[in-house]
């Protein structure tokens, strides 16, 4: 016994609805995992910076009229804030603390200081900005790594977890006008 072509197309109509009703379900596991990894990244970024206790400095206060225009521009978004994302660790560990690195030892680094403190042991000045540049870039380096950046990998997941439920939206649309065309050529 022959297939017809009517019973072919109602077999390819039901292996797409099938496939689409697949796919659909795999980018509602993509976007409940990225989800999850956004709920998590942001949430430990906020918790670890919150419990550091970071403020940044009053609006109008001397630690900001300090700073050159452009960075009392950034810090003057988050004046008075308390530090919790990781878009307030980039501005204040470039924009407040990066600032006033560059003041310590004439813009030289902690690699630059620590290279002309070991010749020069002795150096009580070379030694306490040695040490103070240390301290600085070992907490800018874990604002800018553990707060920024893990942060924008928790809004990087954010996004495709969106992109995987409107995918997902989507394919529930066409596997609707699917079904729909298999009720209507019954």
């Amino acid at each position: 016994m022959a297939i017809t072509k009517k019973e072919q197309r109602r077999v390819i109509d039901k292996v797409f609805i099938l496939l689409g009703v697949a796919t659909m379900l795999v980018l509602l596991a993509a976007g409940g995992i990225a989800w999850k990894g956004y709920s998590f990244a942001t949430h430990q970024v906020r918790t670890e910076l919150s419990s550091q206790r970071i403020f940044f400095p009053p609006k109008g206060s001397p630690a900001i009229a300090a700073l050159p225009a452009a960075d009392q521009a950034q810090i003057n978004k988050y004046a008075g804030q308390q530090l919790a994302t990781g878009d307030q660790a980039k501005v204040y560990a470039n924009n407040f603390i990066g600032v006033h690195l560059g003041e310590i030892a004439g813009g030289k680094t902690y690699a630059e200081i620590s290279s002309e403190a070991l010749s020069n042991p002795t150096d009580q000045k070379l030694q306490a900005q040695k040490s103070t540049l240390f301290q600085g870039e070992t907490l800018r380096g874990l604002l800018l790594s553990a707060g920024y950046s893990y942060w924008t990998m928790g809004m990087l997941a954010r996004d495709a977890a969106v992109a995987f439920f409107a995918g997902a939206a989507a394919m529930f649309v066409l596997v609707l006008l699917g079904l729909g065309r298999l009720a209507v050529k019954r």
